[in-house]
């Protein structure tokens, strides 16, 4: 019977939990992010990146005009680590995707550039400079 009362008190938690960051998200939150395993090494902003990364967008770093893009590399079971560059973005509308999107270019000696991202049900698609501001 303890043991019910238990479980049956974590599933309330966890259920309002999940509740909480609905209705954050929702409502708008200024900060986005995204775990993304780069296959491929990748410029992003003058710099090459591979492995599991965390993308982050932080609106009101960019309402104070401070790099709104940060990589930081990610490390399982730890979490973020290092951050490997910041980069103010070119927002962009469009349709929201079902998943983070990244598109990239590839250039004539086959190094692959990313040149935009954008996390799964937002409409603001980001641009990624060349080089980092």
């Amino acid at each position: 019977m303890r043991s019910r009362t238990i479980v049956g008190s974590l599933a309330l938690v966890a259920g309002l939990a999940l509740g909480y960051t609905v209705s954050a998200r929702a409502a708008g939150s200024t900060l986005k992010w995204a775990l993304v395993n780069m296959t491929e090494t990748t410029w992003i902003a003058g710099r090459f990146v591979s492995g599991p990364v965390l993308f982050e967008h932080d609106d009101a770093r960019m309402a104070r005009g401070e790099p709104c893009t940060r990589v930081l590399r990610f490390l399982p079971g730890k979490g973020p680590a290092e951050e490997l560059v910041a980069f103010h973005c070119k927002p962009r509308w469009g349709q929201a995707p079902d998943k983070f999107k990244a598109a990239t270019d590839r250039l004539p000696d086959g190094m692959r550039v990313l040149t935009e991202y954008q996390f799964a049900g937002d409409e603001e698609a980001h641009g990624v400079p060349s080089k980092a501001q």
